[in-house]
């Protein structure tokens, strides 16, 4: 009986299993799939995304000028938010669809994903926009937006909200000398939250990029007086028009910095067979602090793809060509990395229907762009170094002594400092200190070219490395020796250090006294840290015994009242900056750093780089040595194996036992 009772009440506490049925099978329609995930169509919901959507909407525009049917796009920013882009194109077509009895083909195109003029090729050759979401998903999360059409001289309006339209598609009158598609949306709060607001520094520089990009359309830009800050080199207004493209953006770039070559190798080529064209700027600066910017259909593709590849083969077979033909047998052994790697390149590629990976397009991943970039820019780049031989010869030396450097730190077994005269070159991009002495000197590890140019902007030249890392590395608690010795950002790591890694490492040996980890503060950059973390505490754990291993400290956000402002690391300190106040006049307005690349050098010394001022965390490990150590030495060892080892049901456990911690998970 007791027996009975007590079953009978462990049964009872028991859950419920959850039922499963059809009727939990939920089918999304229309744009409900992009407001309920935007993070696949804009790749989610910060600040970048949020710019994102203004570059749906701005391309479109450019695809019209592109395609010879534009000549002029407005870009404006209103005080409360809203964005207004406007072109002199043909308007997007208001005849009802052949599809969808009733409806006209603009509001087909607002209200359904896939729908658009740039599937068949026949209105437009080259496009940017070619899922036919861009529209459509700018309307999905705008609370509202309106569409104005000139058009045969009359003009429609139709307004929406959060991708539903509010009337239909209504004939306001016959209008002259006005054609084109306007475009006005506000972001919408419930998606991006109430603080998102659109900076007008970064739409400026969206619309700059765009009328280098072309050279045939005039960019009007404006925004609102209020929302520019006191100290902003960003204009109120400006007509933006550039009849160099390209070689105008290279000569902005580089300023006042000193190149190799006395003139810039650009130019533009149209492929065979109609297949599209390219356009290109590129300089080998003295400083060897380069940069490449890259895109497609006036599409930025920050992450290169087949036309990178296709122009870094082009100028590795010409260099190694042309140094066959003046007798330079050295030549030879030249790499892509050394011809490209300290270059200021920009190329532009137009083709036809190419391939993105990702709606938000950051690589091209059509095989043809390759072939087609190599061979419009191979011949022209013979051309280029056969008309100025002494430059072109003092060029070649400067690549061909990159590359035997190369070859000797691949043969050494340390890499010794060399003097500031002899600036060292790693394959890293390390912007090395002048200071011969380790003492006082520091290197940072920031992820990705973008951070590391703010960082060498902001450094101190005596004292401070900045070493770029490519995207995250090698996880070595699961890698095997030999795919860890092959890897390029450990090796580049390895020699920038210089004391050696495992059994062959050496304290006397570092090549700085500090060694500084300094990632965005978001869980990417959390995540590069762990793995570096992981890299040191395997590899180089004396580093850390000896206390040289730190994690930069940089601010989450930035909080200005008035001329005053003050910087907070999260939202705990944010949150008690707000409540409590930060000395200054009027209204405290926030802004959110997306990452160390956004952030102004300025900014960036003051908050994470200038020692007077930044705030450093050291890493610690307990000393496996001592005896009263020893058991939380083993725990850490233990858990670094657990959360970064080869053994992935180690990880679900400690994500099964540790599940219930965790807060505020975007799934």
């Amino acid at each position: 009986m007791v027996r009975a009772m007590t079953d009978l009440f462990q049964n009872a506490r028991k859950p419920a299993e959850p039922s499963y049925s059809a009727q939990d099978i939920e089918v999304l329609e229309g744009l409900e799939p992009v407001r309920r995930r935007p993070g696949m169509y804009i790749g989610g919901t910060d600040e970048r995304a949020l710019h994102h959507l203004v570059a749906e909407v701005l391309d479109n525009a450019m695809d019209e000028a592109v395609a010879g049917h534009a000549s002029r796009i407005d870009l404006d920013l209103a005080e409360d938010g809203t964005v207004t882009v406007r072109d002199n194109g043909r308007g997007i077509p208001i005849d009802d669809h052949p599809k969808y009895p009733g409806k006209s083909a603009l509001e087909v195109i607002l209200t359904t994903l896939h729908s658009g003029g740039k599937f068949g090729g026949a209105a437009y050759s080259t496009s940017g926009g070619l899922h036919g979401v861009g529209l459509s998903v700018v309307n999905a999360l705008a609370d509202r937006l309106s569409v104005e059409v000139a058009r045969d001289r009359q003009l429609w309006v139709q307004n929406y909200s959060r991708g539903a339209p509010l009337g239909p598609l209504a004939a306001q009158g016959p209008v002259q000398n006005r054609r084109g598609t306007t475009v006005r949306f506000h972001a919408d709060p419930q998606i991006f939250g109430e603080g998102a607001r659109f900076l007008p520094h970064r739409l400026y520089r969206m619309a700059r990029s765009k009328a280098y990009l072309y050279r045939g359309v005039e960019i009007r830009w404006s925004c609102d007086a209020a929302l520019l800050e006191p100290d902003s080199t960003t204009p109120a207004a400006e007509t933006l028009r550039f009849p160099g493209g390209l070689l105008d953006y290279l000569t902005a770039a580089l300023k006042d910095r000193g190149t190799v070559t006395p003139v810039a190798f650009a130019g533009e080529a149209a492929f065979a067979g109609e297949a599209g064209r390219v356009e290109w700027a590129i300089a080998w600066p003295d400083d060897d602090e380069g940069f490449c910017h890259s895109y497609c259909n006036t599409i930025p593709t920050p992450q290169g793809g087949s036309h990178e590849a296709g122009l870094r083969a082009a100028l590795t077979r010409g260099l190694k060509g042309y140094g066959e033909l003046i007798g330079n047998r050295r030549a030879g052994q030249i790499t892509p990395d050394d011809a490209v790697g300290d270059a200021c390149i920009l190329i532009s590629a137009f083709i036809r229907e190419p391939q993105f990976q990702g709606q938000t397009k950051e690589k091209l991943a059509s095989p043809e762009a390759t072939r087609l970039v190599e061979q419009a820019i191979k011949d022209r780049f013979d051309h280029w170094l056969s008309g100025d031989p002494n430059a072109s010869r003092t060029l070649l030396d400067r690549l061909v002594e990159k590359a035997e450097e190369r070859a000797r730190r691949r043969q050494a077994k340390e890499t010794a400092r060399k003097t500031a005269t002899r600036k060292l070159r790693l394959p890293g991009k390390l912007a090395d200190c002048s200071r011969n002495a380790a003492d006082g000197t520091e290197i940072f590890l920031v992820e990705g070219d973008s951070a590391g140019g703010s960082a060498k902007q902001a450094r101190n030249r005596e004292t401070q490395a900045i070493l770029p890392l490519r995207g995250k590395i090698l996880n070595v608690a699961s890698a095997s020796l030999d795919k860890m010795r092959a890897n390029q950002e450990l090796s580049d790591l390895t020699l920038a250090l210089g004391c050696g890694i495992g059994r062959d490492f050496s304290a006397e040996k570092l090549r700085y006294e500090r060694v500084i980890i300094m990632t965005d503060a978001d869980v990417d950059g959390a995540h590069i840290a762990s793995l570096l973390m992981t890299f040191f505490y395997r590899e180089m754990a004396g580093l850390i015994q000896d206390g040289r291993l730190y994690l930069a400290q940089p601010p989450l956000y930035r909080l200005t009242q008035g001329a005053k402002s003050v910087y907070a690391r999260d939202d705990a300190e944010r949150d008690r900056l707000l409540k409590k106040g930060i000395g200054g006049k009027g209204k405290i307005e926030q802004s959110r750093f997306k990452g160390l690349g956004e952030m102004p050098p300025a900014q960036l010394k003051e908050t994470t780089m200038d020692p007077a001022k930044r705030t450093l965390l050291r890493v610690m490990v307990p000393d496996a040595k001592d005896p009263e150590a020893r058991e939380d030495a083993e725990h850490t060892r233990s858990l670094v194996e657990s959360l970064m080892g080869r053994k992935p049901e180690l990880r679900f456990r400690f994500i099964q036992e540790n599940a219930i911690f965790a807060r505020d998970i975007d799934v």
